[in-house]
């Protein structure tokens, strides 16, 4: 009965989405309003979030305050630790329950990211073509293998010890994955806070050995290097748009997360270097007083100083201790906490001035081994101060103390106030260390690209878990700009030319499709967004209105947690632009640009006065090539019948038909006598300037619309370039015709759309008229290559691009 009852009710659903359906659909014709209003699709505005994208007068956000202990046991590497927690709550609403995420339990045989895998098939970013027979399982790499065995070696996830109130009662509590629910005695009304501890532990992941987030790297001495992040029980996030934010992590999706202070005592072994989330707070405790000068000394010098010297790191790798020390950070208004600790630091810092000489100094800092080499000597601390230079320009001042570099073994990851970053030196047969130029781009932009993610999503709060590309495509686009204002020779991955081919590709997904859905996060998440933010900027808007409306949309929502509609309308509103037809066809579909050129028609002015328009006919005709039929009689020497017999010539023989005569005079005449005085005022000045007339005729074949941008060339090989905006497909998404007037003399011979490759269109071939050869490359091959290479080359490809984190997959 229950059964029945539940497809009653899916049937009634289904009929009513159907009606609905039916109501709104094209009966006539195949017309597509590209410019239909978003606000149908968009949350309606409330008391939380007004309709111009900016927070409402009631809007609120939780606060959660952590006190941790944390002590790291190197030799087990494990975290043995307890939080204390108080959660405010600054909600209208009361809560019967608190949800706690526990990121580590992802790496569970159970969960439900592992269990979910999708083997052979499909790979993360699409499709995989597998090898072999359709029947054929695709192969397993080493890599794979590696994480299978490492899970079944160590016992992963959270060990929750204790989950008690404030008196040191039990609290009950249920784990659900990768999250836990706390139940509380008594509801938690709105503006009251409960405090609560929780004990826990987990064995640390190696982290190349399971693709993760953080974890240890061990080296061939026995060091390790320590990156500890989503390491303790956070709170989720409790919000107006959803409640609960109880969204598994499956690994991709990031964090969803509320602001708070932190007080983070860490136990490490005394001869370990730590850098974190936060201020130390007791440096007379951990660090020499050397060290100390030194950091001094740093807050004004022109170059990084070194707090621990290469020798110094080196010769700390050597010695050992079984001391132990406990560095006392603290921060406030973060959403997040991370650390890193090793005896293998190098450690560097250099101040950085903003906001005027009253301000204080932000400490640019880098943390890394003896393998980051002069590669993050001359150039880490350098991009993390350049980021901050470059980006409060575009939002606000670094509203943090310190901004941290810490290299290890992930490709790139970011937190409040600290980033972790790959790239090293390679050492080389006679024991120097060196870098490629790869390499160097490589950490330039991953350190302009972590230490940006502090700005967003780490102070404009935004929902990583649902919505990657609000942090990971502004983030882009922001160290597009900041990466070309280092050096623009280096590829930067964010011009609109560098989406194209994903685009048109079948891999394609909106850009507002949740995070663990996307099939090619790289282009999707951090390439298409940026693109389309840098084509907002320099093609639709302008810098003047576009970096006046992100400003305002930074400010809003610092400190604070948008949606995507608060983008939208904040930009809009801020702009003075109607950006309704961007959004959507940039972020809610798969539609592509190619607009096509296809045909150009050259008019004159039929002025009616035949003296004028029977000559210029005449000349059209004359510029007719002339019949096969009659160049070959005149070849063979054929003689008119006209030109045999002149006594029967008449007027009609000796003039052609444009000759004017008086009847198409007397007829002209009455023309003008039966116009209008403004009429004939206006006729008369087109008579003069003599102006021409071109129709240009474009195809929408792409389907998403943008302003066509041209560039116009002359007989006299002047160019002009035309602006025509992305208004004119408002009645015609198909096909538009646009007239352009040129002066006297001024003859077109040829006409190029996007000639600067600014628009992403997918297709310059069709954008030139007449229509060019496009260059193009052949390469030479071998002719003979086994079957079992080319195998060998598909699975390696397949290979990597599954061994690549997803978190940084934007190169792809």
């Amino acid at each position: 009965m229950k059964n029945s009852i539940i497809s009653a009710c899916l049937l009634t659903v289904a009929l009513a989405s159907s009606v609905h359906a039916s109501a709104i659909k094209q009966t006539k014709g195949d017309f597509e309003d590209k410019f239909r209003q978003l606000e149908e699709v968009l949350p309606t505005p409330n008391v939380y979030r007004n309709a111009s994208g900016e927070p409402g007068e009631r809007y609120w956000q939780q606060q959660v305050d952590y006190k941790i202990k944390v002590s790291l046991d190197e030799k087990l590497r494990r975290i043995n630790a307890t939080e204390d927690i108080r959660y405010q709550n600054n909600s209208p609403y009361r809560l019967k329950y608190l949800w706690v995420q526990l990121d580590q339990n992802r790496f569970k045989d159970d969960s439900i990211a592992n269990m979910a895998n999708n083997f052979g098939g499909m790979g993360r970013r699409g499709p995989v073509n597998t090898v072999g027979d359709a029947n054929t399982a695709t192969k397993l790499n080493l890599n794979e293998l590696r994480a299978m065995h490492f899970k079944a070696d160590n016992e992963l996830g959270y060990e929750i010890k204790a989950v008690k109130d404030s008196r040191g009662n039990k609290l009950a509590f249920t784990v659900v994955g990768t999250q836990m629910r706390i139940d509380l005695p008594k509801p938690l009304k709105s503006g009251d806070d409960i405090d609560f501890t929780i004990d826990f532990a987990f064995n640390i992941v190696e982290e190349n050995a399971v693709s993760a987030r953080s974890g240890y790297e061990k080296f061939d001495d026995g060091n390790d290097i320590f990156l500890l992040a989503q390491w303790f029980p956070r709170l989720h996030a409790y919000t107006d748009y959803e409640g609960w934010n109880n969204k598994e992590f499956l690994g991709r999706g990031e964090f969803t997360l509320e602001f708070g202070n932190y007080e983070v005592e860490i136990d490490v072994p005394a001869d370990h270097i730590v850098s974190s989330t936060g201020v130390l707070s007791n440096p007379k405790d951990v660090l020499t007083k050397t060290q100390r000068k030194r950091l001094e000394k740093a807050k004004t010098a022109k170059r990084p100083v070194f707090i621990v010297t290469e020798e110094e790191a080196l010769a700390n790798e050597k010695e050992g201790t079984n001391k132990r020390k406990t560095w006392v950070f603290k921060a406030e208004n973060v959403r997040d906490f991370a650390w890193a600790s090793s005896r293998t630091f190098i450690w560097d810092a250099k101040g950085y001035q903003q906001g005027g000489d009253k301000m204080p100094h932000v400490m640019a800092m880098s943390f890394y081994p003896v393998e980051g080499g002069d590669l993050w000597k001359k150039y880490s601390t350098e991009s993390v101060i350049h980021t901050m230079e470059v980006y409060s320009r575009f939002s606000f001042d670094y509203p943090y103390p310190t901004a941290q570099s810490v290299n290890g073994p992930v490709g790139g990851m970011e937190y409040p106030m600290i980033t972790f970053n790959g790239p090293r030196t390679e050492l080389q047969d006679d024991g120097d260390r060196t870098y490629s130029q790869a390499e160097k781009r490589f950490l330039i932009g991953v350190v302009i690209h972590e230490v940006g993610h502090i700005y967003f999503p780490m102070v404009v709060n935004s929902d990583e878990r649902q919505w990657t590309w609000m942090d990971e495509g502004l983030n882009s686009f922001l160290d597009g700009v900041a990466g070309r204002e280092w050096d623009p020779t280096i590829p930067w991955g964010v011009e609109p030319r560098d989406i194209t081919g994903y685009m048109k590709s079948q891999y394609q997904v909106p850009i507002m499709t949740q995070s663990d859905s996307i099939l090619r996060i790289g282009p999707n998440a951090y390439t298409k967004p940026a693109a389309a933010l840098n084509i907002l900027r320099e093609v639709i808007l302008g810098r003047e209105l576009f970096d006046f409306a992100f400003k305002e949309y930074a400010e809003r929502w610092m400190f604070k947690r948008p949606t995507p509609s608060d983008f939208f309308r904040t930009m809009e509103e801020a702009s003075g632009v109607d950006l309704d037809w961007f959004w959507r066809g940039w972020f809610y579909s798969t539609d592509h640009v190619d607009i096509s050129i296809d045909k150009v028609y050259q008019m004159r002015l039929d002025t009616h006065n035949p003296d004028i328009d029977f000559a210029r006919l005449r000349d059209i005709e004359n510029d007719k090539p002339s019949s096969l039929f009659v160049e070959r009689n005149k070849a063979e020497g054929k003689e008119l019948w006209v030109d045999r017999n002149p006594d029967v010539r008449d007027f009609y023989d000796d003039n052609d038909r444009f000759t004017v005569t008086n009847k198409e005079r007397n007829k002209y005449q009455k023309f003008l006598k039966d116009l209008k005085p403004w009429e004939r005022e206006t006729l008369a000045r087109a008579i003069e300037e003599d102006k021409n007339y071109y129709v240009l005729e474009f195809s929408n074949l792409g389907g998403l619309v943008m302003p066509i941008l041209l560039e116009l060339t002359y007989a006299d090989g002047s160019k002009e370039n035309q602006y025509i905006p992305a208004e004119i497909w408002r009645r015609s998404p198909k096909q538009v015709r646009k007239l352009i007037v040129t002066e006297k003399g001024k003859q077109l011979v040829s006409a190029v759309v996007d000639p600067g490759w600014e628009t992403a269109d997918v297709d310059v071939e069709n954008n030139h008229y007449p229509r060019q050869i496009i260059p193009s490359r052949i390469q030479a091959y071998k002719a003979k290559k086994s079957k079992d290479k080319v195998k060998r080359d598909i699975m390696q490809d397949i290979k990597t691009k599954l061994k690549t984190d997803d978190k940084e997959a934007k190169d792809n």
